[in-house]
């Protein structure tokens, strides 16, 4: 099962894309997500809404878009092919990590005409009668986004996604160019690590390792938003802090000498759809420089490391995670392991 995401700018002709392309690859569907904005504008309360300047930034959104893309193609099979933009990249991570958690692989593509046919396609774009933010709001909403995009681009995105440029191409002109990526594997199926979704508890090993400034490492991983530490799932009949050991090899190519000491257990409660379960951090201890050097990132699932002190961590992992580390970090300093539910201390 394949999902093909036509990605670009407001006016870079994605939907009149993914219509020519659906004729031309076969087997395939479109799968507009503006479906499920729609949706969510009956459904969420108006001060649900209101929170959030665009629909992406609702968590239910990003997971609707995940479970339906997944839900269409079981029911279909073959390839889905989503017009959609996305700039942020921990938005990319989190949806296409969540695909690829299903099995699914995602191609993505970037549709990337010059800014000013962009500008060009905007002014000139029809306006469906009848909205009741009026014609010019629609166009100022495309042209705020022109910012986010070129940031996007000189990010992350052509490092991402496969790029064809339609300035000069007709919308069937365009699709054919992405057919022939996608059959050819010039568009290859993004590096994402597959990690199959749990079906119930699950069982965590993190290790914090230190520098010699005694800040901890944290890496970022491509499948899902945020930073984290090195570890990951206890396999069946692993001993937790062995999982740990086996995960630091496996992430940064460091082999942990010492069986690593305990410094929290967190149960984390579950939250549909994730399934909770045992969170446990050790520490590894201090590198020095020379293993520092030696960091080796898997490309398919971390794409960065840094050292971190605890104020600039509270920035860059998501705040359970966070409050892990917080009380690994007072543990560590106490020399006794601390047992948390849901990042806060009992007993």
């Amino acid at each position: 099962m394949t999902v093909v995401w036509i990605n670009g700018a407001f006016g870079a002709g994605k939907t009149t894309t993914a219509r020519e392309l659906i004729e031309l690859i076969p087997n395939s569907t479109l799968f507009d997500p503006e479906v499920v904005s729609g949706a969510l504008a009956q459904l969420l309360p108006p001060k649900r809404l209101a929170e959030v300047g665009d629909f992406q930034d609702l968590p239910i959104w990003r997971r609707l878009v995940i479970d339906t893309a997944a839900a269409l193609l079981a029911d279909l099979g073959g390839t889905l092919v989503v017009p959609m933009t996305l700039l942020r990249q921990e938005y990319r991570d989190e949806i296409f990590g969540g695909l690829a958690a299903r099995r699914i692989e995602v191609r993505h593509v970037l549709l990337a005409p010059a800014e000013t046919i962009l500008r060009e396609r905007i002014a000139s774009r029809e306006i469906p009668e009848g909205l009741p933010d009026g014609e010019m709001r629609v166009r100022q909403w495309s042209y705020d986004h022109i910012e986010p995009y070129r940031a996007a681009l000189a990010s992350w995105l052509t490092a991402d996604a496969h790029p064809v440029d339609t300035g000069a191409l007709t919308p069937y002109e365009a699709a054919a160019r992405v057919a022939e990526a996608v059959g050819t594997g010039e568009a290859p199926a993004c590096e994402i690590v597959q990690t199959p979704e749990p079906t119930g508890e699950t069982v965590a090993a993190g290790v914090l390792l230190f520098d010699d400034r005694d800040r901890v490492l944290l890496v970022d991983p491509t499948y899902k938003p945020g930073w984290e530490f090195p570890g990951g799932v206890v396999e069946p009949g692993e001993a937790p802090a062995r999982a740990g050991m086996r995960e630091v090899a496996e992430e940064t190519g460091l082999c942990l000498d010492d069986v690593p000491a305990l410094l929290v257990v967190d149960w984390e409660p579950p939250a549909p759809p994730a399934h909770g379960g045992l969170r446990l951090l050790f520490d590894g201890g201090r590198l020095d420089s020379a293993d520092a050097d030696r960091v080796l990132l898997p490309g398919s699932e971390l794409r960065a490391w840094r050292f971190a002190t605890e104020d600039e961590a509270a920035a860059l992992l998501p705040p359970v995670r966070y409050e892990r580390l917080r009380w690994a970090l007072r543990a560590r300093e106490r020399g006794a392991a601390h047992y948390l539910e849901a990042g806060t201390p009992v007993g």
